[in-house]
């Protein structure tokens, strides 16, 4: 669009002076251009808004109508897992904590308290004081040499190829500046993901992306080569995501640049199919030594393996193995079903895997009754955007969060659903240097890490606020839900807790 833009700037300019040589009236028409090329050229050198930057001019038709009625644009936000679009609530928050700006709101309560279905936690007479720079967990078992301090938000897994270089940098530039994680997602690790030199939570998925040989086989000394890297901290073998569990990935060949071919080993300009199932081991106790083999590889650094859960019993399984072989990963990363993705079939997105929060305290409660759960940090994700959803997450058992759909709000992304065949808009998930050179790096980077502050500060007040004054000690109790018009339950009662003898 800005090529377009300055090839009709010279056109007008020249037809409006031969106009003005041959034509009187053409001086009446060069007056009304040059304000729409003035807006223009302001639009491109400005560097806070992409939509602008990449559409000069018809950019701010999209900021009109949202703010004549965001609502028009319900079909653009609405979530591909759910039906349930993100609020205007939830995207405010994320907008205005990114930018800093006021996120107070006038006349109380946006909710009705009475509508079945509400959740709150309960506060104390008592509030507490909380240091937001005690919001972190430390992940490492007895197995680990190399224990990481983990902050309670992180950004989730979203690889390079499926986002663009502009949207890593940012990304990974913000984990830096606010002390938190990376994870890289699936596709290996980039140049644009070391650059900053944010912390890296490496993920490994079926396609063993920066860490194969050519036949798509796991190469230890390639994973050797990159987990030692000072960036890795964490090491996290995804088993399956919840938009599409059991399904494996896909990036389409229209966003297999030569760059992305040599960074995952793959063919130039077609598509890129990770399988759905690992061929490094195929049950538990083989998952067991292959994490076991990561660990040393590593030297020491924490392992996990993420999912979305399926199969109750095959969850069991595995523990019980944990237990005999007295071998466990160092964290386990629960997705929900209603976990996001650029790409996945109608019927995985919407009838596959398990609820987040069932999945949650299911893998929390297996854990406790075999006397791991100390052993091991549990990772939820799942449409996480305020310090509620946080602090709602750490009741149920979880130590930590990831979020991906909010860091990519505080981007600049508008869920134009455009990410699958590489037009995104503001740049974000596109391979297209025209449209990802207008997200301006330094700008949506200190954004990031702004979301990431402010949405900890609120975690540390509504904590101290429930007179806790540490996360260790938030329980299902706390946690509260009307099930019916009158009646209110805890989640301690809805989902109750294990014994553990």
């Amino acid at each position: 669009m800005r090529k377009e833009f300055y090839l009709a700037f010279v056109i007008a300019l020249v037809m409006n002076i031969l106009f003005f040589v041959y034509w009187t009236p053409g001086l009446y028409s060069l007056i009304v251009l040059i304000p729409f090329f003035a807006l223009g050229f302001r639009d491109i050198l400005q560097k806070r808004h992409a939509i602008k930057a990449n559409f000069p001019v018809f950019g701010h038709l999209r900021y009109i109508l949202e703010s004549i009625r965001p609502e028009i644009n319900q079909y653009f936000i609405e979530s591909n897992t759910d039906g349930k679009p993100f609020s205007r609530e939830q995207r405010s928050v994320v907008y205005q904590r990114a930018k800093k700006v006021l996120d107070t709101v006038p006349f109380g309560t946006q909710h009705n308290v009475y509508s079945q279905g509400y959740e709150f936690v309960t506060h104390s007479m008592y509030p507490k004081h909380v240091e937001q720079s005690d919001l972190r967990t430390l992940v490492g078992s007895k197995h680990c040499k190399q224990p990481y301090s983990l902050s309670l938000l992180n950004i989730s897994a979203m690889s390079f190829g499926s986002l663009s270089p502009n949207a890593i940098l940012s990304l990974n530039g913000g984990a830096k500046d606010g002390h938190f994680a990376h994870n890289t997602g699936e596709g290996g690790i980039s140049p644009y993901h070391l650059e900053p030199t944010g912390d890296l939570i490496w993920q490994i998925g079926t396609g063993y992306f920066g860490c194969r040989t050519e036949e798509g086989q796991f190469d230890p000394e390639l994973f050797k080569k990159n987990a030692n890297l000072p960036q890795v901290k964490m090491i996290e073998i995804k088993l399956s995501q919840g938009a599409k569990p059991g399904h494996g990935g896909i990036l389409s060949g229209k966003k297999v640049t030569q760059e992305i071919a040599e960074i995952r080993n793959v063919p130039l300009g077609k598509d890129v199919i990770s399988p759905p199932a690992h061929t490094a081991f195929h049950d538990s106790k083989s998952m067991l030594q292959f994490i076991s083999e990561l660990r040393l590889l590593s030297n020491g650094k924490p392992i996990g393996i993420k999912l979305c859960l399926g199969h109750k019993h095959e969850f069991e399984d595995l523990v019980s193995v944990m237990v005999q072989e007295n071998n466990f990963p160092d964290f386990i990363v629960v997705d929900g079903a209603e976990g996001g993705t650029g790409a996945a079939p109608l019927e995985f997105s919407n009838y596959m895997g398990m609820p987040g929060m069932d999945a949650l305290v299911i893998v929390v409660d297996a854990l406790k009754k075999a006397g791991l759960k100390e052993q091991i940090k549990v990772i939820a994700t799942g449409k996480i955007t305020t310090a509620f959803d946080i602090v709602k997450l750490l009741c149920l058992g979880a130590d930590a969060t990831y979020a991906a759909r909010s860091m990519l709000l505080a981007l600049g992304c508008i869920q134009a659903l455009r990410c699958n065949n590489n037009t995104c808009p503001a740049g974000v998930a596109t391979q297209d240097p025209y449209l990802f050179e207008g997200l301006h790096i330094p700008t949506k980077r200190t954004r990031v890490k702004n979301f990431h502050q402010e949405t900890l500060a609120a975690v540390a007040h509504v904590i101290g606020a429930m007179g806790i004054d540490h996360t260790s000690k938030l329980t299902r109790h706390l946690l509260h839900k009307r099930v019916e018009e009158n009646k209110i339950k805890t989640f301690a009662e809805l989902y109750p807790e294990v014994t553990v003898s």
